[in-house]
Parts: C-alpha cells; structure tokens; sequence
C-alpha cells in the first residue's frame, strides 16, 4: 500500500494542475447541485415500525385533521397584573390574523377556550337547577295522573256496583261514556309525562357527560390562574418538522403585532427552531484555534494555511453532497452539522501529518518531488487506514436499523472519505507548486547552520538521545505508575456515566435568553411542566357507536388514562366522522424529558390491556413525546450491537494494520477508557449541571438521546486515528532495526509532536460547536472534545507507550499462521526505504521530469 500511494503522491506532483482542475470540477458541480436540488432538513427522529410512527399513520389516513404539527405561542404581561381587556383583544386579533399564514390550519385562541372552561361548572350548576326544577314538575304531573287515574278507578268501580244493582242502562252508559273521556285525557297526560321524563333523562345524561368532560379537563388552563400567562396553540396542516423556515419567520411575526399592547410574546422551540444555518461565530472561533495553532507548528502562512483550505475544500464537497441530497432524502440537521464538525478537524489533521513529513524530509535535504512522494507514501499510508477506521466507524450506524441514524453516519462517512482523498491527491499537488516556501527562510537558514556544524551520526545520536528525555522518556521510564495513574484518572472521570439518562432535547435545553427557553419556563411555572410536552393517545373505538355513545366510550378511556400515577389530565379532543378514531390527550405531571414521564409513557402501554377488557377499544401512543421516548429506548437498545460490530471490525483492521494481537487490543481498551470518562463528562456537565455556568447549561436534564452512539463511532475512529499515527511510528522504528524498547521512545518522539498539534487542533473545532446556535449539537460537541483530549494526552501519549514498553517485543507477537496469511500492507513504509531520493526503483515510474518553474529544490 505505502508503495501504491508513493506512485499517487509522484502522480500528483508531476499532474498537479490536472489534479487540481479535477477537485475543481467536482467543488463546482457538488456546489451547484447544492444550490439546485436542496430540501428542508427537519429534526424528525421517527422510527418506522414503532407504535408511534404507527398511531401518527393512523392519525394521517382516520383523522388528519389532527395529524399536522403543533406550536406553543406563549403570551404574558410581564408586569405581574392580569391581561387587560385590550390585550386580550389584541391577542385574539394576532390569532385571526395567523390563520392567514400558508400551512396554518387553525389555532387555539387561550381566553375563549379558558372562558369556555370556566364557563362550565355555571352551565353545569345553571342545567342541575334546571333539571331538578323540571324533575319538580314532572313530580307534580306524575302525582296527578296517579291521583286521575285512582279516581277513575273509584268511579269506575262506582259504576259497576250501580250496574249490578239494577241501575237504569242509560244512567249506566252515561257513566261510561265520563270515564272512557277520562281515560283518554289521562292517556294523552302520561303520554306528554313520559316524552318530558325521555327529555328530562337525555338532559340528565348530557350534564353527566359536561360534568366528566369538565373534571376530565380540570387539570388543564389556558389561561394561567392568576391571569397574567396564556398558553395559544398554532395547528399546521403539514408536521411541524416540514414547515419551512419561512413560514416559521412568517408566525412568528405576525403573532408579534400582540407586543404593541404590552403582550410579551414567547415561541416554542417548535416554532422558533431553525435548522438552516450550521456555522455560527463559536464554530468560527474553533477554526481561529487550530489555524493558530498550525501557525506555531509549520512557522508559515503559507504551510498553515494549506491544511485549512484541505479542509474547506472536503468540507465544502462533502457537506455541500449532503445539502444536495436533502431534496431526495429526509435528512436531520445534525447530520451536516456532524460532516462540518469532522470534515474540518480531520480534513486538517490528515493534511497536516502529510505536510509535517514532507516539511521534515524537505529540511533533511531530500528532493522536493521525492520527498512529497514519500510523505503520501508513508504518512499518507497512515492516513488512509486512520480514514478508514472513523469511515468504518461511522458507516456502521446503518447496522442500527434507525433511518436518520443511517443517513446521518453515512453522511458523515462520504465526508471524511473526501478528506482522505484529498489529503492524498490535492495537498502533494499543492505541495509541488508551494516548493520550498513551505519551510521559512529562518528555519532554512538554521538548518543549514545545523548541518554544517553537526555530522549525521551526532544528528542520529541526538535524537536517541531526545527521545529517552521529554515526555516520552518519562512515561517508558516510569511505565507501571503511568499506567496506573492513567486507568486511575479515567476511571475516576467514568464515575458520573453510571447515572448516563437519555432522552431528545426540549425547550428546557436552550438557551436562557432565547424565546424557547422563556416559553418553555413560562409555561411550567403557571401551568405545569406536563404542558410542554402532552401524550397523544389514539384509541381504535368498537364498531356501531353513535356521537353519544363515542364521546361517552372517549370518557371512559380518559378515566382509565387519568388512574395512571403522574397524569395530571387527559381529555378527549377529537373524534373521526365513523366514530372508530379518537384523540385523547395526556398531560403528565413533568417535562417530556423528564424520567417521571418516561415512566408514564411505559405506563399507559402498560393499561392498554386492561383498557381495551374494559371498554372494547385498543390504545397507542403517537406525538412527539412518545416519540422521543422510543427513539431513545430504540438507540440505547442499539448501542451493544454497534459497539461490537464497530470493534470487531475495526480490531481486525488495527490487526491488518499493525500485524499484531495486542496492539490493538490495548488500543481498543484504552478506547474504551477513554470513551467512559467522556460520557462521565457529559453527565456531569450536561445532566448533573457542575459548571453550568461555564458551558451555558441553565436546565441540566437528560442527555441527548443520540449522543452515546454518534461519540462511540467518531471518537473511535479518531482515538485509532492517533493509535495509527503513533503506532506505525513504532512499528517503522522497530522494522527497521530498533529494539522493541528503543522503538516505542524513537517512534513516540516522531509522532508526538503532530499528535499533540493534531489533537489541539481537533479539540478546538469540537469544543466551537460547544456553543453552537443549535442546542442539540453542543453536549456532542463538548463529548468530542473532551474526548479527543482524555484519548490523545491520557491514552495515546502516556497509557500506550507506557503499556508498550512494558511489554517489549510482545507487543508485536503474532501467530505464525496468522503472519502468513496476512496480506502485507506495508503501513510503516518499509519498501520505500529502498528507494533512493530520486524514487529509483520504481522503473518506468522514476523516469524524472523537469522541475515546475519556483518549486526548486
């Protein structure tokens, strides 16, 4: 392989305009097809199969007019007194006027609907006196048709006796005829007593109806109960992840118009969430970092500048690819805010470990051509196995089984497989056109006074003697206490991730000052956490119900709903034209990320068993509260199965990489070490709220639910990244000649410096999207960062060099018939070192070509 990629870095030194122009073509096109097929990206993380996705399907096909998302507009007075008259109009005038907006399809005015709740229990009290009245009268008439109808017996019994006693037959007919008119006149009284009692009975089963809708809905306001809040709800015709940011802007502004009143208005993160901007300022002063840092590195602009604009140039094709294919595939917007986030730090890294090797063959007097040739040859060999590790990592996100999932890792995959190429084509072309001035005046004038004044023996002695000192030495000297403080350090840092709880961000997790994070506290303190995150119930009700007897069913299911522990209120909302589809809607006594609604979620599956014994109809759960409980639960499910497949397969990479057996194993371990104290991190920070302050974490809460299986894959990738770099400089060391001792201090002392800058580097473009405008993004990022750092610093440059030199030669044992059938990818370069500095040896291929004009030697 180093052999195949010396042959590609001679090619692109001889072609580099061509080479050039090709990345040029493909910026060009990838741009365009960026601009021309772009979609809406959305923060849908629906799982096909789960009841959720399911019960919303339902809802789409039964009911759709209860399908299409919901936004919470907050209104308050800000002023601590009840909303004024005026207000209260110019709220209700916003609403109307919102009804306007394109895929608005009707809204929830607060001060109607609350009027109407506490308008209730008077029309209940007002129908109760009513019905007893009525029931008073209907006494009344019952009594006199008794008394009619005993009197008519009298008489009749009367008339009888006189019969019998021989009373004239006229007198007698007479008497017949009275009572048969009486009989009528009775008839036609209970008959008009008995339609009174039927419409006194269905009066009487409507008010029982109003008094259970009534306590059904008792735990639910609109408007708060001390008059200063009111919570509106913006109803779209489409989900809420579709609605354009336009539209978005749209609402919100013409819902702003209420403010001239004195209205404070806040928008929920439903509504206020713009996915459409991925770089922000924080991002930007990441970059500032790690420019800076390449700066002090390479000591020129000029070999500073190269690695950024590598980066650019992948981030630009492979983001740019993803953006184009929104239009074709439902895309969430992490998944380019990932691709950004790791086609910058190792579209920098990987160029910059390629431009290092060249800067320091170039300054050992090797030929400029050459040198770039065999800078790809053997740092691009790194490069390339490194890349495939975070691609295999991050490619293997699709084995979940969770769409968005997929998209996202493959995504970011396509990225970091563009920066490879990259590094490995367009930097050694650049590198020929940059010629010498890629190393400074002042370094090439000391080293030249280096050289004439220190022979090659003393130079080899002295960096023998450099890499038993510095930071090298120390840990190979002291190789048990540096092993035991290491596990020591990231076992104590893992503590915090036993208490790891998952769940999707809410607004609870912005920002203080933003206008979903006001909403979402507003709306807790004066109406109950549970508003901010309700639980759609879809019950299929039993055929051959009529109006009545639906909404009576509805009720008995929101009775059942109302038992389990921690519901404040469920009140049925809607019903299908067939009467077989209800809504019925759950408001939980906590947050929708909170663990007390987790449990509610479980527990409303948990009655539908018994709800469905009971009332004949069968329950599920769908919204985007249920809905983030089951990606959660679907992710975490995930997580063994991903781990396993991404080690395994990435164990025997390491294992083809460095023909070793514990090699890899001790990298993976260190992996893992690393990997726990980054997500005790996390916990800490994100979830227990220690130095909220610092990192802006005003509502520590649960963790992103995603999070966990996004970090095992990049931080995987990129902790083998470090282990190739450091690894192979060992192996190359140990290959050619050295002791298995002597190798870990010589290689260590190669490859440290370039780690060390790397690592800076890809913590800082992690740590910009610390405070990223997009709130789900930042834990990630902090998990990155904080990873990267423990992983380089603790695992890489102490636990691995110390481990591996206690270890000695063992480190590189393999079994025999393992090594032989092993392909041999030469990843230490060791067939380049037959080459001379001409690239002689490689036949046709060394034929050389006249140096490019102000590229000299």
């Amino acid at each position: 392989m180093a052999l195949l990629l010396y042959r590609l870095g001679r090619f692109s030194t001889r072609r580099p305009w061509l080479v050039i122009a090709a990345w040029a073509i493909i910026v060009a096109l990838v741009g365009g097809s960026a601009a021309l097929f772009h979609g809406q990206m959305s923060n849908s993380f629906q799982i096909p199969g789960t009841e959720t996705q399911q019960m919303a399907d339902k809802l789409k096909a039964d009911l759709p007019s209860s399908s299409g998302g919901t936004g919470t507009v907050v209104f308050t007075t800000g002023n601590g007194t009840a909303f004024t008259p005026a207000q209260k109009d110019a709220v209700t005038a916003a609403l109307t006027d919102v009804k306007g907006v394109a895929n608005v399809r009707g809204v929830v005015d607060p001060f109607t609907t609350q009027a109407t709740l506490d308008g209730a229990a008077g029309q209940i009290a007002g129908g109760k006196a009513q019905l007893a009245a009525g029931q008073a009268k209907m006494d009344v008439s019952k009594a006199q048709l008794d008394a009619g109808n005993a009197d008519l017996a009298a008489k009749g019994a009367a008339l009888d006796g006189a019969a019998a006693a021989g009373a004239p037959q006229a007198q007698i007919d007479a008497g017949r005829a009275q009572l048969a008119a009486g009989r009528a006149q009775l008839d036609a009284g209970m008959a008009e007593y008995n339609a009174g009692a039927a419409t006194l009975a269905a009066k009487s089963a409507a008010l029982v109806q109003a008094e259970r809708t009534a306590e059904a809905s008792s735990g639910i306001r609109f408007v708060s109960a001390n008059g200063q809040a009111a919570v509106a709800q913006v109803q779209f015709d489409i989900s809420i992840n579709a609605v354009t940011p336009a539209v978005r802007t749209e609402v919100q502004d013409v819902l702003a118009k209420a403010s001239a009143s004195g209205v404070q208005v806040y928008f929920s993160k439903d509504i206020t969430e713009d996915v459409s901007s991925l770089f922000g300022v924080a991002e930007a002063v990441g970059i500032a970092v790690a420019a800076l840092v390449l700066i002090i590195m390479l000591g020129t602009l000029i070999a500073a500048g190269l690695p950024l604009l590598m980066a650019v140039i992948g981030v630009g094709v492979g983001v740019g690819g993803t953006f184009a294919l929104t239009g074709a595939i439902e895309m969430s917007s992490i998944s380019p805010m990932l691709a950004l986030m790791l086609g910058l730090a190792v579209g920098i890294d990987y160029s910059l470990f390629i431009v290092n090797r060249h800067r320091q063959q170039l300054l050992a007097g090797m030929e400029l051509r050459e040198s770039i040739a065999k800078a790809t040859g053997t740092s691009g060999n790194a490069v390339l196995f490194a890349g495939l590790t975070v691609v295999i990592a991050l490619a293997a996100l699709s084995v979940t089984g969770i769409p968005f999932l997929s998209v996202l890792g493959l995504a970011a995959a396509a990225t970091v497989a563009i920066a490879v190429l990259i590094a490995l084509t367009l930097t050694p072309a650049l590198l020929t056109l940059i010629g010498r001035r890629l190393v400074s005046r002042r370094a090439w004038a000391k080293n030249a006074a280096h050289h004439a004044t220190h022979t090659a023996a003393q130079d080899e002695a002295a960096a023998a003697d450099h890499a038993g000192r510095g930071w090298g030495g120390l840990v190979t000297r002291f190789s048990i206490p540096a092993v035991v403080a290491s596990v020591l350090v990231l076992g104590v840092l893992a503590i915090p991730a036993a208490g790891l709880r998952l769940a999707l961000p809410d607004g609870g997790s912005e920002p203080v000052d933003s206008s979903a994070f006001k909403a979402y506290s507003i709306t807790g303190e004066n109406f109950g956490a549970g508003m901010n995150g309700p639980i759609i119930v879809v019950a299929s009700l039993p055929a051959g119900l009529d109006q009545d007897g639906a909404a009576a069913k509805n009720l008995d299911i929101a009775d059942l709903l109302r038992a389990v522990p921690n519901v404040k209120a469920a009140l049925p909302v809607a019903t299908s034209a067939d009467f077989r589809t209800a809504v019925i809607q759950v408001i939980p006594a906590e947050g929708p990320a909170s663990a007390s609604t987790v449990t509610v979620v479980a527990d409303l599956r948990a009655e539908g068993a018994d709800i469905t014994a009971k009332t004949g109809a069968g329950i599920g759960l769908t919204g985007q509260t249920a809905a983030n409980v089951d990606v959660s639960s679907k992710l975490g499910a995930a997580l063994p199965a991903y781990l396993a497949i991404v080690v395994g397969l990435s164990l025997i990479l390491l294992i083809l990489v460095f023909r070793s057996i514990l090699v890899p194993l001790l990298a993976t371990a260190g992996f893992l070490l690393s990997l726990a104290a980054a997500f005790g991190g996390v916990v800490a920070v994100y979830q227990w709220g220690w130095l909220g302050g610092v990192f802006d974490v005003a509502n520590p809460g649960a963790v992103l639910s995603f999070l966990p299986i996004i970090v095992i894959g990049v931080l995987f990738g990129l902790a083998m990244d470090y282990q190739v770099f450091i690894a192979s400089g060992m192996r190359e060391a140990y290959v050619h000649g050295q002791s298995a001792k002597t190798a870990v201090r010589t290689g260590f002392s190669h490859a440290a410096p370039v780690v060390t800058a790397a690592a800076i580097i890809m913590t800082s473009v992690f740590a910009g999207f610390i405070f990223s405008h997009l709130t789900m993004v930042r834990p990630m990022g902090f998990a990155l960062a904080f990873g990267v750092l423990l992983d380089a610093f603790v695992v890489r440059m102490t636990l691995i060099p110390a481990a591996m030199h206690l270890l000695g030669r063992s480190a590189w044992w393999i079994p025999a018939w393992l090594e032989r059938i092993l392909p041999d990818v030469d990843v230490e370069g060791a067939k380049l070192a037959t080459l001379g500095d001409d690239g002689a040896g490689l036949g046709a291929d060394s034929d050389p070509e006249p140096e490019l004009e102000g590229a000299g030697r």
